[in-house]
């Protein structure tokens, strides 16, 4: 990168071959072919087609596709279609949030200015932006967006918001003069402007510098193509978790089909109950489930002021240990605020001033009167000030202006660094002024303490320098206020600007929000680490952090070019001690949260500039703000905070834990059951015993009686605060030792009482009857065990009807399983035999005893 900003007017037209005249039509017409149009490249994006053939790359999917095409072989059309609608349902469900996010790079070009006022062979004319070339003299002014980096030449009281590409919320103060030369985060450019920043005062004269993906903006379009986003912990899960388990169940099916081989089955029926086995124990419904619940949170945190784009992003939070978050809007209100006035030798806050005072009442007077504000609009630090006497002494500044109109003025400008106005008020004419301490200082006179006005004293000026270092120091942005009582009304200079008489200091701040502090709190006690992350100052920075928590003592500050200087390595060692970081750039916020990554750690990044989007794609889960935020940064998130509220985080990411809980516990259910199955057509085949289950048994199983209970499993509420447990690891597969352990016993446990059925049905050689014993008591043992998998506690703990759904998946699954079990209709389509009453209860016993274990052996544990 050039250092434009040491360079002189002279060296960078030379460079460019342009003068004061502008560029002519053929030099713009050779750069436009050297450098492109001033314009962003677009995102190649995927066909709608494409989104949806990429949502079948799942291996579980593919297995599933697999066993679909192998049960059509055999002569299973059922379980064929069954399986490819519940498949082609999840893709499309996939496509449609594919298709809602990744608009980053439009909505960067959205923030290039349409048309540029540039100066062309010698006259000023009004271009289209695209057409820029680097070495074109453009003009801005207040409420134009820049079109392109460029260097400012000439600066009438220009101010620039650049808050969407630093972070930093005040309008930077801009200058034509030459900086020294070294490295200088862009916040500190001050002869730079920036493409996509908003002139908000003044105006000035620019030497474009870099146009389209040069620009500054060019380089965040960039860097989010190159990011790519990062899988999920849950995607890593069940992608490993599908390739173990459809590992396992290829060879359980070999060695099954080589068993009934063995035993002089013929080769097709061996062939069949092998196919059967695996349709038993492929969870089919998983996949979808698993987005069921997942859609079903992002609904319940949608109501929580949080949206979220990625379906598998809801899980995410769950296990977040990091929080990178920006400063500007986030944390704190994006709105500069009055906190201090030094004043009659005293510091007050923001409501002790005494409006019966002289001065006191006369700085509040000036806060209204000498600035260009209103309540709602101009510069932020002006609307401070009016919201100071407006909000805290109920002052109107529209009836304060009408009653003291001004009378002249001399505007706010860099190199005075003052502004003044004059006003007739209690029969004196004042002139009123405000500025920086270095400029009004030294041409201050006299001093109003306690209704009096005296010569300053050398005590006086230490005292006053003191208050304003101590301000800085505490991150507060410090304006001077002193008056002049004028001879008679006039039109003044910038040489009546002397002789001043001091009246105090006010310091302000973007103060952070009320609820800040808590959530941070919060976060701590979760066991995650929040991280600021702001192209605002050190000082200002580390004061806010201070304030809300984020900084504790011992803790790094780092700024933006100690970032720069360091390797990968040097960064990884230093991102765990480090709370802040100041005056950084696009880059050092990827770099950041990478580093985070490469210890292991889940990395949630918050922001709503344009400068935090590559960030928010690269990280684990990216939060943009949904009132402040740009466009850009809402299209590279993963979820969107309707409030901009930091504390909206922390209760997305009890959500999240509750919901990884959920599908967890959803998938212990499902195993567990599937392993009932398995374990008996494993031992009917074992102990050569006739099929004990049709296909059709196994569909209904899958598909219909599991996939409520799965999915009321998956609405369970939150047990207990799980604030207080520590981010789970990532890297811990969704089937621990553990859970394992859980779904081989709870499935052993079904499949006895479930064999124990078929030998009731199966005496005299009925195996029909048997059979439909096998398969209700198996289907209605998996219903009641829905009940064992809401959560860790026994129903007493948890509260049978703390979750209504269940109740409801179960009544359903119960009425079903009846209605084919009493009603002829239904018994040839379902392949069962006609029952008993007393067939009825042994099956209602039989599937009930395994729960009843379950809950026994949970109340025990609980209870100790």
């Amino acid at each position: 990168m050039k250092n434009y900003f040491s360079k002189s007017k002279d060296e960078i037209l030379k460079e460019f071959d342009s003068n004061e005249k502008g560029l002519s039509t053929g030099q713009v017409e050779t750069s436009i072919e050297k450098y492109g149009y001033n314009q962003l490249n677009e995102e190649k994006k995927l066909s709608t087609f494409a989104v949806f053939i990429s949502q079948f790359k799942d291996f579980l999917v593919i297995i599933l596709i697999i066993a679909s095409i192998i049960s059509l072989i055999s002569g299973n059309e059922e379980s064929t279609i069954v399986i490819l609608v519940v498949i082609i349902i999840n893709a499309i469900l996939g496509t449609v949030q594919h298709l809602k996010a990744e608009e980053s790079i439009s909505s960067l070009k959205s923030l290039s200015a349409p048309k540029s006022k540039v100066l062309r062979d010698g006259e000023k004319v009004e271009i289209l932006s695209k057409y820029l070339v680097p070495g074109d003299i453009v003009f801005i002014e207040a409420g134009d967006l820049v079109p392109a980096d460029g260097r400012i030449i000439e600066s009438f009281s220009l101010l620039v918001n650049e808050s969407s590409l630093t972070g930093e919320s005040e309008s930077v103060e801009k200058t034509s003069d030459v900086m020294a030369d070294g490295e200088l985060a862009l916040g500190d450019q001050k002869n730079m402007v920036f493409s996509g920043s908003l002139v908000s005062y003044g105006r000035g004269v620019v030497i474009v510098t870099s146009t389209g993906m040069k620009t500054e903006l060019g380089k965040i379009a960039s860097l989010l193509e190159a990011t790519k986003e990062k899988s999920t912990p849950l995607q890593v899960s069940l992608d490993n978790f599908g390739k173990k388990l459809s590992i396992g169940i290829i060879i359980l099916c070999i060695i099954v089909f080589a068993i009934n081989v063995f035993h002089g089955v013929k080769m097709l029926d061996s062939l069949m109950f092998a196919v059967a086995l695996a349709v038993a124990a492929i969870p089919e419904a998983l996949s979808s489930i698993v987005t069921i619940v997942l859609a079903l949170g992002t609904q319940k945190l949608s109501k929580e002021n949080a949206i979220i784009k990625n379906l598998k992003s809801v899980e995410s939070l769950g296990c977040v240990s990091v929080i990178c978050s920006d400063k500007t809007g986030t944390l704190t209100q994006n709105k500069m605020t009055v906190k201090q006035v030094y004043i009659n030798n005293k510091v007050y806050n923001e409501k002790g001033l005494d409006t019966k005072d002289t001065g006191e009442s006369l700085i509040l007077k000036e806060s209204i009167l000498c600035n260009d504000a209103t309540s709602e609009i101009g510069d932020p630090t002006e609307i401070a000030l009016i919201n100071l006497s407006e909000i805290n002494y109920s002052m109107s500044s529209k009836e304060l202006k009408e009653k003291y109109p001004r009378i002249s003025e001399i505007p706010f400008d860099s190199d005075r660094k003052l502004m003044s106005t004059v006003h007739e008020i209690d029969n004196e004419i004042l002139m009123l002024t405000k500025g920086a301490l270095d400029s009004v200082l030294p041409r201050t006179t006299h001093i109003l303490v306690n209704n009096e006005v005296r010569e300053i004293t050398k005590t006086d000026i230490e005292n006053i320098e003191n208050i304003n270092t101590m301000f800085a120091e505490t991150g507060l942005r410090v304006l001077t206020f002193a008056y002049k009582v004028l001879d008679e009304k006039k039109e003044i200079t910038r040489e009546d600007e002397d002789k001043f008489i001091f009246i105090g200091l006010v310091g302000m701040i973007d103060p952070p929000r009320e609820e800040s502090k808590a959530a941070v709190e919060k976060c701590i006690t979760a066991g995650i680490k929040p991280v600021m992350i702001t192209g605002d100052h050190k000082i200002t920075a580390t004061t806010i952090a201070k304030e809300i928590g984020i900084y504790q003592d011992g803790d790094n500050v780092l700024e933006g070019i100690e970032v720069e200087k360091m390797s990968d390595e040097e960064l990884i060692n230093k991102v765990a001690s480090t709370s802040v970081y100041a005056r950084v750039s696009p880059e050092h916020k990827i770099r950041i949260v990478t580093a985070w990554q490469t210890l292991g750690k889940i990395c949630a990044m918050t922001g709503d500039g344009v400068n935090d989007a590559p960030a928010l794609k690269r990280a684990d889960i990216g939060i943009a703000m949904g009132i402040t935020g740009t466009e850009v940064s809402k299209d590279a998130a993963s979820m969107i905070l309707t409030d901009d509220n930091f504390s909206t985080i922390v209760k997305a990411i009890t959500t999240g834990r509750n919901i990884y809980s959920n599908i967890k516990n959803s998938i212990r259910f499902l195993l567990s059951g599937n392993t009932a199955g398995i374990l008996a057509v494993l031992y009917s085949s074992l102990a050569g015993l006739p099929v004990i289950f049709a296909p059709v048994h196994l569909l209904f199983i899958n598909l219909l009686t599991d996939s409520l209970p799965a999915i009321a499993i998956g609405m369970e509420p939150s047990h207990g605060d799980v604030l207080t447990e520590k981010p789970r690891d990532p890297k811990e597969p969704i089937l621990t030792k553990e859970l394992a352990g859980k779904i081989l016993i709870e499935g052993l446990l079904i499949a006895v009482f479930v064999m124990l059925a078929f030998y009731m049905g199966y005496q005299g050689g009925n195996t029909l009857k048997g059979s439909t014993m096998a398969f209700s008591v198996l289907c209605l043992a998996r219903l009641f065990h829905g009940f064992n998998c809401r959560g860790g506690s026994s129903i007493i703990g948890l509260g049978l009807f703390s979750n209504m759904f269940s109740i409801a998946a179960f009544v359903i699954g119960f009425i079903l399983l009846n209605g084919i079990l009493i009603f002829p209709v239904f018994h040839s389509i379902f392949q069962v035999a006609p029952l008993s009453t007393n067939d009825l209860l042994y099956i209602y016993l039989l599937a009930f005893i395994p729960t009843l274990i379950i809950q026994i052996s949970k109340f025990i544990k609980y209870k100790k």
